[in-house]
């Protein structure tokens, strides 16, 4: 009889242990939704930034709206696809995606798209319209901008050099506005055009390089503030005094600081890390099942010159 008492509690315990993990998987877990955001990894100040605010929106809609978040970070596309195959294989509901590289990228975003999940493409675009929405900074904008502004300050005459970004949509565009600003000024001509991959430590690498094959130039533009650093230092160590200004990109603290100094970085043009809020806000709403309001959100390329830098100067930043 006690053997086979045992045997039915032993049956029992096994029955309500099953029922438990049964309503531990089912349960809530399985209704949450959840969002995947895939970023590149912080290489300079500007991602380190949007990392950081893409984060910091995730986890305040964790806690307003009880929406999950899994984010990831990549040094390289390779890296990227297979994260984005861990984010669909984990059945998330809509993914955000900062592209390390647009060409290398695009089928990845197809395979999202194949897959049904929404995507809400940060910064850098893909070259198919795998996309359901696109946040991004007006890259032409930037280029043409900064265009404008060195056919003026150098009366449209002068030997440029342009520090560019990684093969991206947002490299293209921003070399294409800038090109196409100085078009009606034949006097300008862009005597060095290379690619500092966002960053500060290539770039001044680069800038040297182009100092010492280059005897006079009058101006350089980057394409990001944390180049325009590097060349700033690369500037420096040269002793070179015939480069009248630097120009950059982004909205970085560094480079306001050299333009209230009276530095030679005299201009950049607002490319915030914070649209990537933008970016997690929209993938919330689309998880939620509402319709996205726009399929492009670009945010404005503003100039800032010493006119009007303490209006954006934050000190407590971490860009």
């Amino acid at each position: 009889m006690l053997k086979k008492f045992l045997v039915l509690l032993l049956a029992l315990v096994t029955v309500f242990g099953l029922v438990a993990c049964s309503e531990g998987s089912s349960g809530s877990n399985d209704d949450q939704l959840t969002i995947g955001i895939s970023l590149p990894s912080a290489t300079h100040g500007w991602m380190g930034a949007l990392i950081d605010s893409a984060e910091k929106q995730a986890k305040a809609l964790k806690e307003s709206d009880g929406i999950n978040y899994v984010m990831t970070n990549a040094a390289d596309p390779n890296k990227q696809a297979n994260d984005i195959d861990d984010l669909i294989a984990q059945g998330v509901d809509v993914i955000v995606m900062l592209p390390i590289e647009s060409a290398a990228l695009s089928p990845v975003g197809q395979k999202i798209k194949d897959a049904g999940i929404p995507l809400v493409i940060v910064d850098r675009e893909l070259e198919n319209d795998a996309a359901t929405v696109v946040v991004k900074g007006d890259n032409e904008g930037i280029g043409v901008n900064a265009g404008k502004y060195f056919v003026e300050k150098l009366n449209g005459q002068g030997k440029v050099v342009e520090i560019t970004g990684p093969p991206s949509s947002v490299t293209e565009q921003r070399g294409a506005g800038f090109k196409e600003a100085m078009e009606g000024a034949p006097g300008m001509e862009v005597v060095a055009s290379q690619s500092g991959d966002f960053s500060t430590e290539k770039s001044l690498t680069v800038m040297q390089n182009i100092l010492q094959a280059h005897p006079h130039i009058d101006a350089v533009f980057t394409q990001d503030d944390g180049m325009a650093l590097g060349v700033l230092q690369a500037i420096k160590e040269a002793g070179r005094t015939d480069i009248k200004f630097i120009t950059g990109a982004g909205g970085g603290k560094g480079v306001f600081e050299n333009i209230k100094e009276g530095g030679i970085i005299t201009a950049t043009f607002l490319y915030s890390p914070t649209m990537v809020e933008d970016a997690v806000k929209i993938a919330a709403e689309i998880a939620k099942g509402n319709d996205p309001a726009e399929t492009m959100v670009v945010k404005e390329a503003t100039q800032v010159t010493k006119d009007n830098v303490d209006e954006y100067y934050d000190p407590e930043s971490k860009f």
